[in-house]
């Protein structure tokens, strides 16, 4: 996306490098990255990141909103609700497709939001190796706000630890060990010094809540929540007993569950900007568009992209036997913008904002990139592809 740091980079990279660069990574934490790092990072212009900026601000004046909870109250599926929400989410992520404009440039278009933690920990590392080892315009930075590595880790401390002693937060998760993104779970643990717990692990008295740490019994009073509810709902019947997280425990949750859902896929269809393709709830349809090929189809409850349907049919949408819990949004057609050695690839951009206690406004902090030569974004639709993968972005100053 800037033609001379693009060439810069593609000209000093070989494969020893990026085999050099990988073992780098990997040091950290010995095989615990489970997915396609990327060989290369990803150049944003200036004006390119202030569009993305924009475009989160426009959707965050709508959640600090006072009366949001009771616009998307109907998003919280049914039994899902759990007590002890705070007013606002800690986190939200943004993700841009990287696609064409109307004037040839390119153009970011909003794809999927989250009210939801990501790779926090890794996409501090990540980078860090990128500049270690290739050539990185020195004055470009992955880091959003104003913040440093330092600044990074400390927001990060406050938020998800505050003033709680670091055992008695946890980083829940189900079987954390064996989740691909599990380094991302030791990284938290090395800067914040919470460990990743299995929601088998959690036990309770009362309405506190305790899990062994060293032998040793511990209260939790901070869960920094990693738990997808459709990942241990698939998996419940195999787990054994598992308490019930939605019962209004004496904790503190970082972010809250109910924000999971609120700011989600549900939002979608509720929002209104040039760089947000437009969205409807299928029970809403009034009539099918025309155009149907020029949309996808996509379930509320779902996550990693599970479910979609990229050639959408009308019986698709007379066959779905829950219309409320799906949405039809027009498609964004990804650019061949990152030029590779053997053919260009696709780009997906998050942006990571971070919403401390008693702030009027969250913060942009952080970052993560995501680079497809396939269909869609992600490892099915990447098999045997280079140049694909996980990524950062570096910013133009």
């Amino acid at each position: 996306m800037i033609p001379f740091a693009r060439d810069r980079f593609n000209e000093g990279f070989s494969d020893d490098k990026y085999r050099a660069f990988l073992q780098a990574l990997d040091s950290a934490h010995p095989g615990a990255i489970d997915f396609r790092v990327a060989e290369t990072p990803v150049f944003v212009p200036r004006s390119f990141r202030a569009q993305m900026e924009e475009t989160c601000a426009y959707i965050l004046d709508l959640i600090a909103d006072p009366s949001f909870k009771q616009r998307t109250a109907a998003a919280i599926p049914p039994g899902l609700w759990t007590p002890g929400e705070q007013d606002y989410p800690h986190f939200v992520s943004f993700d841009f497709g990287v696609c064409t404009g109307d004037t040839g440039l390119p153009e970011p278009r909003l794809i999927e939001l989250q009210a939801f933690p990501t790779l926090f920990a890794f996409q501090v590392w990540l980078p860090e190796n990128y500049q270690a080892q290739f050539p990185i315009p020195p004055d470009y930075d992955y880091l959003l706000g104003g913040y440093d590595k330092p600044g990074y880790i400390r927001l990060l401390k406050d938020i998800i630890v505050g003033d709680v002693p670091p055992e008695e937060v946890i980083l829940l998760e189900v079987k954390p060990h064996e989740q691909k993104t599990r380094i991302d779970f030791y990284l938290t643990q090395d800067y914040l010094d919470i460990r990743p717990v299995c929601v088998t692990e959690l036990f309770a008295e009362g309405r506190e809540l305790f899990y062994f740490r060293d032998g040793r019994k511990t209260r939790v009073r901070r869960i920094y929540n990693r738990v997808i509810v459709d990942d241990l709902m698939a998996q419940k019947e195999t787990l054994g007993p598992v308490i019930d997280l939605t019962a209004g425990w004496d904790v503190e949750w970082i972010s809250h569950p109910n924000w999971f859902y609120r700011v989600s896929k549900y939002l979608l269809p509720l929002l209104h900007h040039p760089l947000i393709p437009q969205a409807y709830f299928v029970q809403d349809l009034k009539t099918v568009p025309k155009d149907l090929d020029r949309y996808v189809l996509k379930p509320l409850f779902s996550f990693a992209g599970q479910g979609v349907v990229l050639e959408v049919t009308p019986r698709h949408l007379e066959d779905l036997p829950d219309p409320e819990n799906w949405i039809l949004q027009r498609k964004a057609t990804y650019a061949d913008i990152i030029r590779t050695p053997d053919g260009p690839a696709k780009c997906e951009i998050r942006l990571m904002y971070f919403w401390k206690d008693g702030a009027l406004r969250p913060v942009p902090a952080n970052n993560l990139a995501r680079l497809s030569k396939g269909q869609m974004i992600g490892t099915r639709y990447n098999k045997d592809k280079t140049w694909v993968g996980g990524s950062a972005c570096f910013f133009e100053p």
